[in-house]
């Protein structure tokens, strides 16, 4: 990214990861992945985990690879494309950065937590 004075600014991949990961967070309906060795998980993918984000940052274009689950009823389509929008506004309203392409996977879908229960 261009700066307004001498020299110029450039954003690691990890932080527009973390700054994808955390509005991904700020969607309704989405949730995270258990953590993978070759495909296989290791747990299970729920809503406090948080999503996997793989962010590639090539001059000022931002794409990225996101990994994720939806609450069930929710319709996979409507939580996808706004988790779309949400982290394409905030990549750009926080860094400057252009995301051109945001590559998302729905590795589960989960029913929402109860509020209030225990497990005795």
């Amino acid at each position: 990214m261009e700066g307004g004075g001498p020299g110029t600014t450039t954003i690691d991949d990890a932080v527009v990861e973390k700054i994808a990961a955390r509005a991904i967070g700020e969607v309704a309906d989405v949730g995270g992945v258990a953590q993978r060795v070759l495909g296989i998980p290791l747990g299970t993918d729920t809503p406090d985990r948080a999503p996997r984000v793989r962010a590639r940052v090539d001059s000022s274009i931002v794409t990225l690879d996101v990994t994720l689950s939806v609450t069930y009823p929710a319709p996979v389509g409507r939580v996808t494309r706004e988790v779309r929008e949400h982290v394409t506004e905030r990549i750009t309203a926080l860094t400057g950065l252009a995301t051109r392409q945001v590559d998302i996977t729905v590795t589960a879908l989960h029913r929402p937590q109860a509020p209030g229960r225990t497990v005795a």
